[in-house]
């Protein structure tokens, strides 16, 4: 199997100017990691049949076929990605809005992403991106070489470079070389996945990721393959997965009504989040808007919101968290209290630090430790050690808008 990372100086730089996806130029295209030649008896002859092995689906792909992703090819018996550099967003956000409650509080994270993803969720927030490959959209994209990626997350001051607004590990190469660099600069890693990641993948990943941020859509198989294209089993052992690898890990659960609103699937959920993941694991409940496919769904009613959030809380989390409430958020709902005393340690407003009360990540009052990432050093990783830092440029790079509000949704 395939999975060796290539070296830094793999690839020449290219301009910045725009290009759709798909174009078939070479630019953007390198080779994949993460697969193997496959056994197909009933191939044709001519170059091997290849198996992704990336994400749970593990496409079986003949030459010329591309993955459910829309991003990974079988060129001549080998598989590529097409997306390598290729941005279509780059955005300071704060790090709340990932939602990461317990990384960095109040810190900014340079947020990027490429087009493309495994899943199928007609609810998608982001699904001009996330969907392009399948709905045949071309965005302008602009290739952007790693070292610049972080040149521009530590010019533009922020403590960590998210992979977020689509699906992440589609563009696994490249994110391992940002992350590598990410880390020699002193820069935090963070995922918002959906947890289809394999065993294979996470064990390449984890040593360069600090915090994942995990979509638990439901409890219900049926309901994963209904809405999303996918399994629920696959998503749960990621996310032991990378709790297992020191991967600080913070679960979201979007609830759409009709769907994945259940009292007794939800139970399930976060009694499992307890068992599995501990009591201390933040629980993101979040409200439903109507988006793509699902524009004939109604936004999630406030109380079942609350109901699911107090759902959790009787299961045992100390941290749920109310999210996209708006108007109707109260002002306890983005308070993290210590799970021994109850006393108030972080008040947030919506993506706003209002106060941070913590003491060397403890809690004031009785010494109790906030799980979490409350310092900006980076745990190590394999080539961190004794690195020169990247230097950092002043301007970034001239391409993807580089501040402001980044791509629809949780991101």
């Amino acid at each position: 199997m395939n999975l060796r990372h290539r070296s830094d100086d793999g690839y020449t730089s290219a301009p910045p100017t725009p290009h759709g996806p798909g174009l078939h130029d070479e630019r953007g295209v390198a080779p994949a990691i993460l697969w193997s030649v496959a056994d197909d008896p009933y191939a044709p002859p001519g170059p091997a049949s290849v198996r992704c092995v990336l994400c749970a689906h593990r496409c079986l792909l003949r030459p010329g076929r591309r993955g459910i992703c829309g991003v990974r090819e079988n060129r001549d018996g080998a598989l590529v990605s097409l997306v390598y550099g290729e941005l279509v967003a780059a955005h300071l956000d704060p790090i709340e809005k990932k939602p990461l409650f317990h990384v960095l509080p109040g810190s900014t994270s340079y947020s990027i992403a490429t087009v493309g993803c495994p899943f199928r969720c007609g609810f998608c927030q982001n699904w001009e991106i996330a969907q392009a490959p399948r709905e045949r959209i071309r965005h302008t994209t602009f290739h952007v070489e790693p070292v610049e990626v972080v040149d521009a997350a530590v010019a533009m001051g922020a403590r960590s470079i998210a992979f977020t607004y689509v699906e992440p590990t589609i563009f696994v190469e490249y994110l391992l070389d940002v992350a590598r660099l990410a880390r020699r600069a002193g820069l935090r890693t963070v995922l918002v996945t959906n947890g289809y990641a394999t065993p294979e993948s996470i064990e390449v990943m984890a040593p360069w990721i600090d915090a994942a941020n995990v979509d638990l859509k439901g409890f219900d198989d049926a309901t994963y393959r209904r809405i999303c294209g996918a399994r629920l089993a696959p998503v749960l052992e990621t996310l032991t997965g990378f709790r297992a690898a020191g991967v600080w890990v913070e679960v979201t659960t979007l609830l759409i009504p009709g769907h994945t609103d259940d009292p007794a699937g939800l139970g399930e959920l976060t009694a499992w989040i307890v068992r599995e993941l501990g009591p201390e694991t933040p629980w993101h409940v979040s409200r439903f808007f109507p988006a793509y496919r699902f524009g004939h769904v109604h936004p999630t009613p406030v109380e079942t919101i609350r109901r699911a959030a107090e759902i959790g809380r009787a299961a045992g989390l100390a941290h749920v968290y109310p999210g996209n409430l708006g108007s109707h958020a109260d002002a306890d709902d983005g308070v993290t209290r210590c799970a021994g005393c109850g006393a108030l340690l972080i008040a947030r407003s919506g993506y706003r630090i209002v106060e941070v009360r913590l003491r060397d990540g403890r809690c004031p009052a009785c010494g109790r430790a906030l799980p979490g990432i409350f310092d900006g050093a980076p745990s190590g990783g394999p080539g961190s050690s004794g690195a020169d830092p990247v230097e950092a440029c002043a301007t970034g790079f001239d391409g993807p808008a580089a501040a402001g509000a980044g791509p629809g949704g949780r991101s």
